[in-house]
């Protein structure tokens, strides 16, 4: 009995035991296959980060230079405008030792026209000339230097500015030179420097020296001086009608047209009313030239 009497309870916990066995066994299984899936599902992610890392290795970019910045090109450097128009080479008379006439109250022709002429010259550029000076400051250059500063450029007209020492003051006169004898030295503020009234002498045959440049321009100069004192007498009541014919040393070697223009006088009350001249005197200049160049100006070179 003992021993066949509990042969039902051991099948009972033998059937127990292998339904247990059986789950286990496969829940065994469903885990092998969960990771074996789940390996499977891994493989592409773990070999695309291996090739990723076993890439061969690509040198960064190279740093691209930064665009040039678009600037405005600078405009050019300006330069101060010469006028382009006729020129006119304005001498004042004297400087340095030769001071020319004397006022007095120690006042000295030298010094008031280059006041005037450097007055003048803005005034005259003003109006479309280009202006050169013989001097700008307190020297005295020969009379051939002052002809060679002018005789350097063709077409131009010359004019030399003077103030008298005597002569009725606010009048103003215009000279033209006049070929003669050898010119001898004038007194000190009787007219124009150099000037000396002379018999008009022929020119001799050959080549025309350095002393003889004028002589083929007598002709338009005279005209010129003549146009020019028109105006004076317009613009300084009381100056003479007409022009004055003289051998004056300042214009001989010019070769071009050339005058010599006095204002009188350095006696005046007041060293202003000189100065002041130049306004005028530049309008008459202008005003004088229009009509020269209408007219042509005639002239061998």
């Amino acid at each position: 009995m003992t021993r066949y009497g509990n042969r039902p309870l051991l099948s009972a916990a033998t059937r127990i035991t292998s339904a247990m066995l059986f789950a286990v066994r496969h829940f065994l299984v469903l885990i092998c296959i969960v990771v074996a899936a789940a390996s499977t599902l891994a493989i592409p992610a773990d070999s695309r980060s291996l090739s990723q890392q076993q890439a061969p290795l690509q040198p960064p970019p190279a740093p691209q230079a930064a665009p040039a910045p678009q600037t405005t090109p600078a405009p050019p450097a300006t330069t101060p405008q010469v006028p382009a128009g006729p020129v006119i080479v304005l001498d004042p008379a004297h400087g340095g030792t030769d001071t020319g006439a004397r006022g007095p109250d120690g006042v000295v022709e030298k010094d008031l026209v280059l006041q005037i002429v450097r007055s003048m010259r803005p005034q005259l550029e003003q109006r479309g000339y280009r202006v050169i000076t013989t001097r700008n400051d307190d020297t005295n250059p020969s009379y051939d230097d002052r002809a060679g500063i002018a005789n350097a450029y063709p077409g131009a007209v010359f004019l030399s500015i003077h103030i008298s020492s005597t002569g009725k003051p606010g009048t103003a006169r215009a000279y033209y030179d006049r070929f003669g004898t050898p010119i001898a030295p004038a007194p000190a503020g009787a007219g124009p420097a150099g000037v000396a009234e002379q018999a008009v002498n022929p020119p001799s045959g050959g080549l025309i020296n350095w002393h003889e440049a004028q002589r083929p321009f007598l002709e338009p100069s005279h005209r010129l001086a003549s146009l020019i004192q028109v105006q004076l007498l317009q613009l300084f009541p009381g100056s003479s009608i007409v022009s004055t014919a003289a051998a004056i040393r300042g214009l001989r070697s010019i070769n071009e047209p050339a005058v010599a223009i006095e204002i009188s006088s350095v006696s005046a009350s007041s060293p202003d009313s000189l100065t002041a001249a130049a306004a005028p005197l530049a309008r008459a200049v202008a005003a004088s030239l229009v009509a020269f160049r209408q007219g042509g100006a005639i002239g061998a070179r």
